[in-house]
């Protein structure tokens, strides 16, 4: 199944239920179809402050949050979109520092649907549509936009170097493959140097493309896009020196990007006190967050990763480094637990399987013989022994979003 979310608003549900019936494009590749219904609303994609456009396949949310977080610190007013949302709809669209009301999401996507009528258009698309037109109509300073899958064919790759500031690409692993390495002539044929190509094809002419440092491969086939585009290369590196409001070993190269692409960029000033200060401040829920007290976590230590990928668990374990936890494991069909639990493994006092709400996922049997099944996770919690071990919760956002609504933590 897929999650379109679910809203107490009736004008917003009325359009969630719209955007459920949009088929996912199958084997249809391109930007043609979000090119033509952005036309339809009058190119809004055109009409945008300085734009931070950041892929990867792990950290660009963070990226994204870092972005914002120092921008504002300099005292600009900010768009943003990223995906997929957590709890509401809503966060995936937020204009000028704020979460998109109701009011205006259930208006936006109205108008978007009805001009992409005979366009046949996905879920993601319709997404990004609504979210540039909500963008051109609002006063800001800068936009933050990540990238929903891959880069080259992404919806958001229709923006312009007239549009953009920065690019950026964090870091790289094997997910949607089926999307991602489907056969195509003139393409790397290797899988990870076919993602960087993939992932790289947000290059523009002229626009500084910033990449934390890859693997050899996957370097060698950024670079060679970038060529092709026109775009100079910049290697960022981790912050090392500084205060950083995410918790992970991974988010220092996280921040690292962020911070290098403003540097990088010539549209708006940005000080290093703002950077600073911006880091120590940043907040992006379900990446290594430390659930408050309240009706789930009660008052244990539980923390939530939407992790779902063996580089993702490896960040992981990389954080806890020397600490055994119990670990609360939720993934939909598709991606790989053997992988993701790898990593994992050695440190894991317990292993905890739970369904992925309104998801077709993975059972017990596929995380090993010493995995229990359990009916969701407020059960699989109330079972762990209080032995004063972390409790970790990972292996899927939307699980992610399901514990931060039942522990009262919605993100704003």
């Amino acid at each position: 199944m897929r999650d379109f979310g679910r809203s107490d608003d009736p004008r917003v549900q009325g359009q969630l239920d719209r955007l459920a019936l949009l088929s996912v494009p199958q084997g249809r590749f391109g930007l043609e179809t979000i090119t033509a219904l952005l036309a339809q609303l009058g190119d809004p994609h055109r009409h945008l402050p300085p734009v931070f456009h950041v892929a990867g396949t792990n950290g660009k949310g963070s990226t994204c949050a870092f972005l914002r977080a120092m921008l504002e610190a300099q005292g600009y007013r900010v768009h943003v979109t990223t995906s997929p949302h957590l709890v509401r709809y809503n966060e995936r669209i937020r204009i000028a520092g704020d979460l998109i009301s109701d009011s205006e999401l259930a208006e936006v996507l109205q108008e978007v649907l009805e001009a992409g009528e005979d366009l046949g258009p996905s879920f993601f698309e319709v997404t990004i549509a609504a979210a540039f037109l909500c963008f051109s109509r609002s006063p800001a300073d800068a936009c933050v936009v990540e990238v929903g899958m891959g880069g080259r064919f992404d919806a958001t790759n229709v923006l312009t170097p007239d549009a953009l500031a920065a690019c950026g690409i964090a870091a790289l692993g094997l997910d949607h493959e089926r999307f991602l390495l489907a056969p195509e002539e003139g393409v790397p044929m290797e899988p990870m140097a076919r993602i960087a190509f993939e992932k790289a094809g947000i290059a523009k002419p002229g626009i500084p493309l910033v990449t934390i440092v890859q693997p050899d491969l996957e370097m060698k086939a950024i670079r060679e896009v970038a060529d092709a585009a026109g775009a100079p290369l910049v290697v960022a590196k981790p912050v090392e020196d500084l205060a950083l409001a995410l918790s992970g070993r991974h988010q220092r190269l996280n921040a690292g990007l962020a911070a290098t692409m403003l540097r990088h960029q010539d549209l708006l000033e940005i000080t290093e006190d703002a950077i600073r200060e911006g880091l120590a401040q940043a907040r992006w829920p379900a990446r290594m967050q430390r659930l408050s007290p309240g009706p789930l976590a009660g008052q244990r230590e539980v923390w939530l990763d939407g992790g779902h990928n063996p580089n993702a668990a490896a960040a992981i374990a990389a954080h806890f480094a020397g600490r055994r936890l119990h670990l609360v494991v939720g993934m939909i069909e598709g991606k790989d637990p053997g992988g993701f639990l790898a990593p994992l493994r050695r440190i894991a006092g317990s292993i905890a399987v739970v369904p992925v709400p309104a998801h077709d996922c993975f059972g017990p049997e596929a995380f090993g013989p010493l995995a229990r099944g359990y009916a969701d996770v407020g059960s699989a919690l109330a079972t762990l022994p209080d032995d004063g071990l972390p409790v970790l919760i990972a292996g899927s956002l939307y699980l992610a979003g399901e514990v931060l609504r039942l522990n009262n933590e919605l993100p704003d």
